[in-house]
C-alpha cells in the first residue's frame, strides 16, 4: 500500500509539473526578465520600423508634409509655406518643433543634404513608432500573457494600414504612440488584481496632456479614460485638483508660451481649433461622409482581414473598457461630417491587440471539472493557428507593399526629381497646376526657389466663390489662360496627365516641353484617374 501511494504521488507530481509548464508558457515572464525582454522587443520593432520607413515611397495625406515638415523647414532654414491654418491659429507649433530640432541637428552636423532632409523625419518617426509597438506589447502582456503579447505585436507589425501610415510624419502618428503609452500607465485601464506602479497615473496624465496639445481632438480618447478613472479611484478630489488640473494647466501653459514665441502673439490654439472644426463645421469644407462611414468603410478597411479576429478577441477577452474606448472614439468621430482614416488611427492598435488575443486562443480548449476550469492545448489545432497567421500575412503584406511602394508615388517622385534638378541649378521657378497640396513642397525641394500652387483655403464667412484649385479642376483651359494673363511663365510646370491632355496645345505653344513623367496611380482616388504626373520645362531649360 505504501509503495502504491508513493507511485501515485509521483504521478500527481508529474501531472502538476506538466500543468505548471503550461501555465508558465502562457503567463507573463518573471519580473527579473521583463527588462531584457523589453529591450529585445524594442530592438526588433525599431529595426522593422526603420526598414518600414525607408520602404514608404508614396503620398498619402498632405498634412504629413504641409502641417509638420514644411513648418519645421521654415523654422530652421527660413523658407517653407505656412498654410491658412497657421494664419487662423488653429495649429500648435509643438508637433512641427519635433522635426525642427531634427533639422537643426542635421544642419549643425552639416548633414542637411536633400537626401537626409527627405529620409530623416520618417526615420525619427520610426523611433516613435517602435516605442508605440513596445508599449502595445507591454499592455497586452499586462492584460493577458506573453503569448498574447507576441501575437498582438505580430498583428501590429503586419497590419497593412499600420505599415502604410504609422511611420508617416502626421500628428496622428505621434498621437497614436502617446495614446498607447498613456493607456499603459493609467490605473483604470489595468487589471484590478495587478499592483499599480507608484506615480503611473501622473505619468499617464502628462502623456494625455501632451497628446491633446499636439492634437486637440485627442481629448476624445482622454475624456473617456478620465471618466473611467474618476469612477474607479477612491481619491477623486486628489485626482481632479492635485493631479489633473495642475498637470493639464502646466502643459497648456508651456504650449501657450511656445505658440506665443512662434506666432508672435498670444494664440489659444485649442479654442481656435474647437471654434473652426466643431462650432462652425469648417472641416466640412474638405468633404463629408455618411455617419456610418467609419463602421462600414473607414475603420473596417484599416483593420482589414484582422477584423473577424479583432471582434472575436473583444468578445472572448471581455476587456470591455478597451473595446468601449474603440466604440466611443469611432462613435464620436462618426458624428462629425468630415471623416478621414487617420482620425481613428489611435484606436487601431487596440483593435489589433484584440486580434492577437483571438489568434492566441486558437487551439485552446476549456474543460470544466465541477467548479474548476482547466485550460489545455489540443494537438489538432496548431495547424489552424498557422493557417490563420498565413492568411493574415498573405492578405496584408501585398497590400502594405502596394500602398507604400506603388499607389500615388508620383507626388513624391516628382519632388525628388525637382530637388535633384534644383541642386544642379536647372530649375528657376515652379508652378503646380494640380489640385492644391498634391505634392510635398519646400521640405522636399530644400532649395529656396519661387514656387506657386493653386490655393484652396476655405472661404471667408459669406464668401462662396470657388477657390483656385476648384476653378482649375472645373475648367483647366480657361483657368490657365486667365492665370497667365496676369502671371509670367515659370521654368517648370507640374500637372497630372488628366489635365495635360486638355492643356497640351497651350504648353507646346508657349515653348514648354515634357521633361519627365512619373507613374502615379492605377485607379482614381477623388476625381479623375491621375495615372501619371508630368513635368514640363521651358525649352532653354
Amino acid at each position: 500500500m505504501k509503495q502504491r501511494k508513493q507511485a501515485g504521488t509521483t504521478q500527481d507530481a508529474r501531472k502538476t509539473s506538466k500543468d505548471s509548464s503550461f501555465i508558465e508558457e502562457n503567463e507573463a515572464p518573471p519580473r527579473s526578465n521583463s527588462f531584457s525582454s523589453s529591450k529585445r522587443v524594442f530592438g526588433l520593432c525599431l529595426a522593422m520600423r526603420v526598414a518600414n520607413s525607408l520602404l514608404i515611397q508614396t503620398y498619402f495625406n498632405p498634412d504629413e508634409h504641409w502641417q509638420a515638415l514644411e513648418v519645421a523647414h521654415r523654422i530652421v532654414f527660413g523658407y517653407g509655406h505656412l498654410t491658412w491654418e497657421w494664419g487662423e491659429g488653429i495649429r500648435s507649433f509643438l508637433h512641427p518643433m519635433v522635426f525642427a530640432v531634427l533639422y537643426k541637428v542635421l544642419a549643425l552636423l552639416q548633414l542637411d543634404t536633400p537626401l537626409f532632409i527627405r529620409k530623416a523625419p520618417r526615420i525619427l518617426q520610426a523611433l516613435f513608432s517602435a516605442i508605440g509597438d513596445l508599449y502595445l506589447y507591454k499592455l497586452a502582456q499586462l492584460l493577458f500573457d506573453t503569448n498574447v503579447a507576441n501575437l498582438a505585436l505580430f498583428s501590429q507589425l503586419t497590419n497593412w494600414f499600420m505599415f502604410f501610415c504609422f511611420n508617416r510624419t502626421l500628428s496622428n502618428s505621434l498621437e497614436t504612440v502617446l495614446t498607447i503609452v498613456g493607456i499603459y500607465y493609467w490605473p483604470c485601464m489595468r487589471p484590478l488584481s495587478r499592483e499599480t506602479r507608484l506615480g503611473s497615473r501622473k505619468l499617464g496624465l502628462v502623456i494625455a496632456a501632451i497628446a491633446c496639445a499636439i492634437r486637440p481632438t485627442s481629448a476624445i480618447v482622454w475624456v473617456y479614460v478620465g471618466i473611467l478613472e474618476l469612477l474607479t479611484t477612491k481619491d477623486k478630489l486628489k485626482f481632479i485638483f492635485l493631479e489633473m488640473a495642475p498637470i493639464g494647466l502646466l502643459v497648456l501653459t508651456l504650449t501657450l508660451f511656445l505658440d506665443r514665441l512662434m506666432y508672435g502673439s498670444w494664440v489659444l490654439v485649442p479654442l481656435n481649433f474647437l471654434r473652426f472644426n466643431f462650432l462652425s463645421a469648417g472641416g466640412d469644407y474638405y468633404g463629408t461622409h455618411k455617419w456610418h462611414w467609419y463602421f462600414t468603410q473607414g475603420f473596417s478597411v484599416m483593420v482589414f482581414t484582422f477584423l473577424p479576429f479583432s471582434i472575436a478577441g473583444i468578445i472572448g477577452s471581455k476587456e470591455w473598457k478597451l473595446s468601449g474606448l474603440i466604440a466611443w472614439v469611432i462613435g464620436l468621430y462618426s458624428v462629425l461630417g468630415h471623416k478621414e482614416f487617420r482620425f481613428v488611427l489611435p484606436v487601431l492598435p487596440i483593435a489589433l491587440m484584440f486580434s492577437g488575443y483571438s489568434i492566441a486562443s486558437i487551439g485552446k480548449l476549456e474543460f470544466a471539472y465541477g467548479k474548476r476550469s482547466v485550460s489545455t492545448t489540443s494537438k489538432k489545432f496548431p495547424m489552424k493557428k498557422k493557417l490563420a497567421i498565413l492568411f493574415l500575412l498573405v492578405t496584408n503584406i501585398p497590400m502594405a507593399l502596394y500602398m507604400s511602394l506603388v499607389h500615388q508615388r508620383g507626388s513624391e517622385d516628382v519632388m525628388n526629381y525637382l530637388s535633384d534638378e534644383a541642386q544642379k541649378g536647372n530649375v528657376g521657378s515652379i508652378l503646380f497646376l494640380t489640385p492644391c497640396h498634391a505634392t510635398p513642397y519646400y521640405s522636399t525641394l530644400h532649395r529656396n526657389l519661387p514656387m506657386r500652387f493653386l490655393d484652396c483655403s476655405p472661404p471667408r464667412e459669406g464668401n462662396r466663390i470657388p477657390d483656385e484649385s476648384d476653378r482649375f479642376m472645373m475648367d483647366p483651359v480657361s483657368f490657365t489662360l486667365d492665370f497667365f494673363n496676369h502671371n509670367s511663365l515659370p521654368s517648370h510646370i507640374v500637372l497630372f496627365n488628366s489635365q495635360e491632355e486638355l492643356l497640351k496645345d497651350f504648353l507646346t505653344s508657349n515653348s514648354l516641353e515634357e521633361s519627365k513623367r512619373f507613374f502615379h496611380a492605377h485607379f482614381k482616388v477623388d476625381r479623375d484617374l491621375q495615372a501619371s504626373i508630368v513635368v514640363y520645362a521651358l525649352k532653354h531649360h
